[in-house]
């Protein structure tokens, strides 16, 4: 198969936002795995399942998504602080649900990982998360 300059141009593009989102989330103590990925019934938006972790005593980072995340804590627990909203803490066999473009973060005050599934509904060709200030 050949790869024409545009195709390369958007392969490098989607390498790049990977790239950069890994170095975010390893930098913050949040590492998120991507396990699988699949189009909706909304035009332009994808699924995208991931595994997510926030070490011991480390925070998520302030961040958005360009889609709605819905998450199941597994194990562990965290405070949420999600901007509009009072802090809140999640632990295992709990659930939350952010709307896409509002900033969030997890601090996980513990001496375990909090570990969780989460569900991404985004924009196609968007990083899955952006730092937020």
């Amino acid at each position: 198969m050949k790869i024409n300059k545009n195709h390369a141009a958007l392969l490098l593009g989607g390498a790049l936002a990977i790239a950069a989102g890994t170095l975010f989330a390893q930098a913050s103590g949040l590492t998120r795995v991507m396990v699988g990925k699949g189009d909706v019934s909304v035009p332009g938006r994808e699924a995208v399942v991931a595994r997510v972790e926030v070490a011991p005593g480390a925070k998520a980072g302030r961040h958005t998504h360009p889609g709605d995340e819905i998450s199941y804590v597994m194990e562990g627990e965290a405070t949420l602080l999600i901007d509009g909203q009072p802090p809140r803490q999640v632990k295992a066999g709990e659930s939350f649900v952010i709307p896409a473009g509002v900033v969030h973060d997890a601090h996980n005050n513990g001496t375990a990982p909090i570990k969780l599934v989460g569900v991404y509904v985004v924009e196609k060709g968007k990083p899955l998360a952006s730092p937020a200030p």
